[in-house]
């Protein structure tokens, strides 16, 4: 999960500026979804906890995800102030020294392994440690920069919040939480393809193997398209727990025939050399709407159901 390219806009004092900065570092707008994501898990999970504990293991997700995001950052400076979709993160602008990203990042990290242990289970800290160390030490360090499979694989991560919030509720992992990780697992790669068929340009000059850079932008149309199909595929399978009902086939039937129409528009739209693909950058936002409406779906279902 990546944030989409935008803007940012920093305060003129120079304290807020500073918060603002480590606020940033822990990349908000991938924050919200990781969120979300583990909070349906532990809703869509066969049991309770207290109110009060569902907060905390919240909060260890968000500070988990934060402390991955910071370390990110202070790794990919370099690359970061070279491309026109990083450059205003608070690294390259200086408002945070690379120390004190590493710093902040690794202090978060402990603090979300802590809290998740004391008011959860031995299960849920092992898979957020695991999913801290993945994307920091198998994806940021070793695959972003080596292989166009970079997102495939490291879209792992990603997908773990849910897993992670169904087993602080029932400690064990079964079939609806597996397959909400498969779910945003293929969801992941489109999503960012599509941002790197718009942001093809930035990718080339930094020299980092995204998949159009590497192959063609017209091949990674193709596996957007393929990708799109399996995540379709896979968006059904929630129907075979008995969790989720009608409601939410209705749902996703409609998301599913508009994610699909749009993948095969962004595959037919022609390229002009040195100009950015605007229908990526559409696509690229539908998936993210997806992604929210889908789990959204699995929610409202689960909750009319009971």
């Amino acid at each position: 999960m990546n944030s989409s390219p935008s803007e940012v806009r920093y305060s003129e004092n120079i304290l807020v500026k500073k918060l603002q900065g480590y606020f940033y570092l822990m990349k908000p707008r991938v924050m919200i979804l990781v969120i979300f994501t583990a909070f349906v898990g532990m809703m869509l999970a066969p049991d309770i906890i207290s109110p009060i504990n569902y907060f905390f293991v919240l909060l260890s997700v968000s500070l988990g995800a934060g402390s991955s995001a910071a370390i990110n950052m202070w790794f990919d400076e370099d690359i970061d102030k070279s491309m026109e979709r990083t450059k205003t993160r608070p690294i390259p602008l200086g408002i945070i020294s690379k120390a004190e990203a590493l710093f902040f990042g690794i202090v978060t990290g402990i603090i979300s392994l802590l809290i998740m242990y004391y008011v959860s289970n031995t299960l849920a800290t092992s898979l957020l440690l695991f999913t801290i160390l993945f994307y920091v030490f198998i994806y940021t360090f070793w695959l972003k920069r080596s292989t166009s499979l970079n997102i495939v694989i490291g879209g792992a991560a990603g997908a773990i919040p849910p897993i992670i919030g169904w087993v602080t509720v029932v400690p064990e992992i079964n079939f609806l939480p597996i397959m909400m990780f498969m779910i945003i697992f293929f969801w992941t790669p489109p999503h960012f393809w599509a941002l790197s068929v718009y942001r093809f340009n930035d990718y080339e000059k930094v020299k980092v193997p995204m998949l159009p850079n590497v192959k063609s932008i017209a091949d990674t149309k193709n596996q957007i398209i393929y990708y799109t199909i399996i995540l379709i595929l896979l968006s059904y399978t929630p129907l075979y727990s008995n969790l989720i009902g009608y409601l939410y086939l209705i749902i996703v039937t409609v998301l599913n025939f508009v994610l699909i129409r749009s993948a095969f528009k962004l595959k037919n739209t022609e390229e002009t050399k040195g100009i950015p693909n605007k229908e990526g950058l559409r696509f690229f936002a539908l998936t993210i709407f997806y992604l929210f409406s889908l789990f959204s779906a699995l929610l409202i279902d689960n909750l009319i159901l009971l």
